[in-house]
């Protein structure tokens, strides 16, 4: 059998403690974790423990862990978005091969330079786009690309952003300002762009974009709003940090994200002291709430992308029409269905679809399982640093777009983007 494959953490915060590492507890025949570099001490402290990383090989600093060398056969990049370039920079110049977050870096121009890194020094650099690794989205993608609903006339994609994790995010946190982290296109759906990406086949050829943000504004504050919900805020309000956050039955995300002591206690503390107290009217917010990308590719067929942080639940819901049938889809990371119309016989066929035990439906710990298999030889990634690329060049123009309020033609953005890196 073989030996498991050794791996180092930056950052052991919700994505690489809670999402990514369990696997290696999970299948410790296939990895193993040796060292970490997480700058909160109650966090990289917890990860030590759980993976048995002694005391030397424990670092505040991803540089400080990176000055060590090459220690590992793989490295998992977890930081912080503003974080990504540098350190999985300094990973490749290490000889790491690198499972990195998405999104993979805040800037076009550094998205273009790390896959051209990993591709010279002949190094794997695989992106978290997770959903690929779900049995709802590949399956999906089997039926489209067996022909089944003939050829792809039209789609609308919709990714419905539930209204509080809307707030916990992209207003009350560290996506919020677009001068502090990516544009919420990128952030949010890269995810969404790599997967019509990979389903249509083929590159898209024009894109335009719309979208503002219309709603969590200072303006649209209810009479009476404070500051912070816990100034003792009486408006009856979906948005209350405390109707989530002081929860006792929410341990996990988003909660984990607010504050690592989970006491009552530590929990109004942390509303009364940190960002994700704040009343959603009152915050530094200017990223967009709803946004709107159409696309077409190049074999003709148009592409709607729908994204909005005004749902009642967190969902992704398709439809496809081809020139034999329409395909409709949702997938809310309990269930997955897929119906599929054929136009001639008026026949509807359903699939529902299990959902896998770890997070995003399955897709944590699948993309785990193919990183490992990648690093071992074992197969190709079913996805690479240069796939990924697309998704994120098609974030950027679409941002673009929106700012410009023009056509971005993407065969000339391409070029000059991987001419500029």
């Amino acid at each position: 059998m073989s030996k498991p494959v050794t791996a180092v953490l930056l950052g052991a915060g919700g994505r690489g403690f809670h999402s990514y590492a369990p696997y290696a507890l999970e299948c410790p025949d296939e990895l193993r974790f040796v060292a970490v570099a997480e700058p909160n001490p109650v966090r990289r402290e917890r990860f030590a423990q759980a993976h048995k990383v002694p005391p030397e090989l424990q670092f505040a600093t991803w540089e400080d862990l990176l000055a060590k060398g090459r220690i590992a056969d793989a490295l998992l990049n977890c930081t912080q978005d503003q974080m990504h370039y540098p350190s999985t920079m300094a990973a490749l110049g290490a000889g790491y091969n690198v499972l990195l977050e998405k999104p993979m870096a805040e800037r076009q121009e550094h998205v273009v330079d790390l896959v051209q890194t990993a591709e010279r020094a002949g190094l794997l650099l695989q992106v978290c786009h997770v959903l690929r690794y779900t049995e709802m989205f590949a399956t999906l993608h089997d039926i489209l690309a067996s022909g089944r609903i003939g050829d792809i006339v039209t789609v609308e994609h919709r990714e419905n952003v539930v209204f509080w994790h809307m707030a916990h995010s992209f207003v009350r946190g560290n996506w919020r300002n677009a001068a502090l982290s990516s544009p919420m296109i990128l952030a949010k759906c890269c995810h969404d762009l790599d997967i019509l990406y990979w389903n249509l086949g083929q590159p898209v050829s024009r894109l335009q974009s719309f979208g503002s943000l219309m709603h969590l504004k200072a303006e649209d504050a209810p009479a009476g709003a404070k500051m912070r919900c816990t100034d003792g805020c009486t408006v009856d309000c979906k948005y209350d940090a405390r109707l989530i956050y002081l929860n006792p039955e929410y341990t996990g995300w988003p909660v984990a994200a607010v504050t690592d002591d989970l006491s009552p206690q530590g929990r109004l503390r942390a509303l009364e002291q940190g960002p994700y107290g704040r009343c959603v009217y009152h915050c530094d917010n200017d990223v967009v709430d709803h946004q709107t990308v159409n696309m077409e590719f190049m074999g003709g067929a148009t592409v709607t992308l729908f994204m909005h942080g005004h749902a009642y639940e967190e969902s992704r819901t398709m439809r496809y029409d081809g020139t034999r049938a329409t395909l409709r889809a949702k997938f809310d990371y309990r269930t997955g269905w897929i119906e599929i119309h054929d136009h001639r016989t008026g026949q509807c066929e359903q699939i529902t679809l299990p959902v896998g035990a770890s997070g995003h439906g399955g897709g944590d710990f699948g993309i785990m399982r193919s990183f490992v298999g990648a690093v071992r030889g074992e197969h190709q990634p079913l996805t690479t640093g240069r796939e990924s690329l697309e998704s994120h060049l098609m974030a950027f123009a679409a941002e673009q777009s929106r700012a410009s309020n023009s056509v971005i033609d993407m065969a000339g953005y391409r070029a000059q983007a991987e001419a500029g890196a």
